[in-house]
């Protein structure tokens, strides 16, 4: 996968979704009745959220990572004519693997 070129702000991370299986049954499923994916790569992590202290939190995510996070989670953006989503750390459910 190619480099992006996007760092994260915060505790923010960049997700590529990783697409579901778009037949079923030999059964081509149309765009519109698929389900959001859940299932993603970090490509980017930002520095970490501000503490009180003005210390920055660690992130538990990294580069490489899968992860799983809400069918309604974060904001989708479109870089270099890919498709991308950037999540809150806290809306990330957990890390695959």
């Amino acid at each position: 996968m190619a480099e992006v070129n996007f760092k994260p702000l915060g505790d923010r991370v960049l997700v590529k979704p990783i697409e579901r299986e778009t037949m079923k049954g030999g059964i081509i499923i149309p765009d519109t009745a698929k389900e959001k994916p859940m299932e993603g790569e970090v490509l980017a992590v930002g520095p970490g959220k501000m503490a009180d202290k003005g210390e920055r939190a660690a992130m538990d995510v990294k580069k490489g990572d899968r992860v799983l996070y809400g069918k309604y989670s974060g904001t989708e953006v479109k870089l270099d004519g890919e498709n991308y989503l950037i999540i809150h750390q806290d809306e990330i459910l957990g890390i695959l693997g």
